[in-house]
């Protein structure tokens, strides 16, 4: 499952399963919720996203998150839009808070390995407005269950291109 791969003529690294803690591997676990299956759920603290499928069960993916200054604040939102090897652009408050890591990059970084949200994007709205905050893969591997980064959720790159496939835009994202 995370094997080595290519994908839109990109390359996309083998994760050294060794060196994963085995609590983020990509699993089925028991889950009950009152949420619909297709939801997102996201355990900030505990840096998992669950995908909600029926009868009990969910699929659970580790995930690297936002220190609790930057982490999304909570509560609902959708998923909006989905976009493969998107363009980054950091935002003014990014460059604000670390001008000397993100405005070189200030208009802007394509789509391709180099790209901090690897080969997947989901775009989070809530209120029918961008929050900015996106469910993403990563060019930074070791940064997974951690909290460190601008404030997205990002997962393993296998891990992104997997939940985008399931997720259909619309999708409600519940994050706490």
């Amino acid at each position: 499952m995370y094997r080595a791969m290519s994908d839109n003529n990109f390359p996309i690294a083998a994760v050294d399963t060794s060196k994963l803690n085995p609590k983020h591997v990509r699993q089925i676990v028991d889950y009950r919720t009152a949420e619909p299956p297709g939801t997102i759920i996201v355990d900030q603290k505990a840096r998992y996203l669950y995908f909600v499928l029926p009868e009990g069960k969910a699929i659970r993916y580790a995930v690297g998150v936002g220190p609790i200054a930057r982490a999304f604040d909570g509560g609902e939102a959708v998923i909006a839009r989905k976009a493969e090897w998107p363009r980054w652009i950091p935002t003014p408050s990014m460059i604000a808070r670390n001008p000397a890591q993100y405005a070189p990059n200030k208009d802007g970084v394509d789509g391709g390995p180099h790209n901090p949200m690897g080969p997947r994007a989901l775009y989070m709205h809530k209120d029918g407005i961008d929050t900015y905050y996106r469910v993403h893969g990563t060019n930074d591997p070791s940064s997974i269950g951690k909290a460190v980064s601008a404030g997205c959720i990002r997962l393993l790159n296998q891990d992104i291109i997997d939940l985008y496939e399931r997720v259909k835009p619309g999708a409600r994202i519940v994050v706490h």
